[in-house]
């Protein structure tokens, strides 16, 4: 019988103050693609579709990390990742489609850079805590399928 390797759970430790700032980016976004989609539409329909799309992601993506919901959570992150690279690459060299910005233009320039980082940060700490400690390692070598001691 395979074992399933116990995780660290997504939402605890560091990974509380990552879900944090994903929560506060997802507020931001999601009422700044709200606000322009509600109100001026018509002015620069892909840049604020894209900032409501954007706001979707990073709420997804909180959910995801905070629930320690991992498949979602890659998903999203990676979608995060593409995202913030395809749209600050097409806003920086074709500035006509993005008259207006949006979360991920200039690669989230006028968010400070976070969304720029934030998504090799969510990666990162996925892929740490999907790992086996040490610990989970010596104890799951030294018990057999039912989680009795085996004798060498």
């Amino acid at each position: 019988m395979t074992k399933v390797a116990p995780t660290r759970p997504t939402g605890s430790g560091p990974g509380r103050l990552l879900v944090a700032v994903y929560g506060i980016l997802a507020l931001a976004a999601t009422a700044r693609g709200i606000y322009q989609v509600a109100t001026k539409l018509s002015d620069a329909p892909v840049a604020y579709l894209l900032s409501l799309f954007s706001g979707v992601v990073y709420i997804l993506a909180t959910i995801a990390l905070a629930t320690d919901r991992r498949r979602l959570a890659w998903v999203t992150v990676l979608v995060e990742l593409v995202g913030v690279l395809v749209v600050g690459t097409l806003s920086v060299v074709d500035v006509g489609e993005f008259p207006d910005e949006t979360v991920w233009s200039g690669f989230g320039a006028g968010y400070g850079y976070i969304p720029l980082v934030l998504p090799f940060l969510g990666l990162l700490w996925l892929w740490r805590t999907g790992r086996r400690a040490p610990d989970d390692v010596a104890a799951a070598d030294s018990t057999d399928d039912d989680g009795a001691a085996t004798v060498g």
